[in-house]
């Protein structure tokens, strides 16, 4: 199953991008409640390249490792990468008079409902656009 979820961020996208691949500002956004945090990240953007982003409890009851290997770049428009369980997202960015739309979708995992992974990577994205036109 395909899960696509979208925001729409009041910012140019030189600024959308740059906040999407920067190390800096993935830990300030990529995180899916108040309860957890980035505290790291790693960035190799380029084709094989590799990105690993640590998910953590802020009471450090549980963390994990969100990480993959990018299979498309294309600057300023496409990012698609595979996690290493071989799931695959594609993520998009397109300006227009709005704003910068990011979509994703991705494939689902078996563990959680779709509803819930659903959720969970929309509050995310959330976070990201708030991240941006804060700054």
């Amino acid at each position: 199953m395909k899960i696509s979820i979208n925001t729409t961020v009041n910012a140019p996208l030189k600024n959308v991008w740059e906040a999407w691949v920067n190390p800096k500002d993935i830990v300030q956004w990529n995180y899916a409640t108040e309860e957890w945090i980035c505290p790291d990240a790693k960035i190799e953007l380029q084709p094989k390249g590799s990105f690993n982003y640590r998910m953590e409890a802020k009471d450090g009851s549980m963390g994990f490792n969100f990480e993959g290997v990018f299979t498309k770049i294309e600057t300023h428009q496409v990012i698609e990468y595979a996690l290493e369980d071989g799931r695959k997202v594609n993520t998009t960015f397109v300006e227009d008079t709005q704003g910068v739309t990011v979509e994703q979708s991705f494939d689902a995992e078996d563990e959680h409902s779709g509803k819930q992974q659903k959720k969970g990577w929309q509050a995310i994205l959330n976070n990201f656009k708030q991240h941006v036109e804060q700054k």
